[in-house]
């Protein structure tokens, strides 16, 4: 088992304390138990692959372009655009 100290404010501790009594056990018995019922709500399952990954983008490019005229256009600098802007009129 493994040693650690936490800092609480006041009003926590208090209502911790509170709790251990009417329940008629420590406070580091409340702390575990209460993180084991956080870590069992938040973490992923045991066995779960460890290989975190980002969720996959929607696709929310321009409309009517190809994914490669995508890339194409969020490269140009300012000057580029400006220029191209003035080409097409």
């Amino acid at each position: 088992m493994t040693r650690t100290q936490i800092q609480l404010p006041d009003d926590v501790y208090d209502r911790a304390r509170k709790v251990c009594e009417s329940r008629e056990i420590s406070f580091a018995e409340l702390a575990r138990r209460g993180l084991e019922y956080i870590l069992s709500v938040y973490a992923p399952p045991l066995g779960a692959s460890g290989d975190w990954q980002p969720p996959r983008p929607r696709r929310l490019g321009w409309k009517g372009l190809s994914d490669a005229e995508i890339k194409e256009q969020a490269q140009l600098t300012a000057t580029e655009t400006t220029l191209a802007r003035r080409r097409k009129k």
